[in-house]
């Protein structure tokens, strides 16, 4: 459970709110991913043609589906306050995709807060950098700038 909460999230801003553990993105959840949604690119899903091919040596992991790991890595870091009854995707500000991230290659999230703007009924919009580390590698998978609109619980200190 997260130790932050509505009423003291302004005085961290500027903080790193947590690291996740690492997570394998291996040949299994790439080619689940291409499965959803369609996007079947050779170098994600042709493990033979991307040893032969790919500039990488080998497939790697879709952008998208590397951005797509942030919500869920970020839950397990624990970034919605406690007395916030729903933390809800509101947006992405920036998004840069740095380094591929080679099928079977563990990643693992950093997360800071970036800002926190409030809104009406005790709402808040929450700002995160978000860092996805590719294990071994200087550079980061992706940087990613997302907002968080919190809802507070019932009985949560309004603000």
């Amino acid at each position: 459970m997260s130790n932050l909460t509505l009423a003291d999230l302004s005085e961290r801003v500027g903080q790193e709110l947590g690291l996740s553990d690492w997570v394998a993105i291996d040949q299994a959840r790439i080619d689940t991913f291409a499965s959803c949604t369609g996007d079947r690119q050779w170098i994600h899903v042709d493990v033979e043609k991307a040893k032969r091919e790919s500039p990488f040596r080998g497939p790697i992991a879709h952008g998208y589906l590397t951005l797509a790991m942030v919500a869920p890595l970020a839950m397990e870091i624990g970034v919605i306050p406690r007395d916030a009854a729903a933390g809800l995707n509101y947006g992405i500000d920036k998004v840069r995709f740095l380094a591929p991230v080679p099928a079977g290659a563990r990643v693992r999230l950093r997360v800071v807060l970036a800002g926190v703007e409030p809104r009406d009924g005790g709402q808040v919009i929450m700002k995160t950098q978000n860092t996805l580390e590719v294990e071994g590698s200087e550079k980061p998978a992706l940087i990613a700038e997302t907002l968080a609109l919190l809802i507070p619980a019932a009985g949560a200190r309004r603000q």
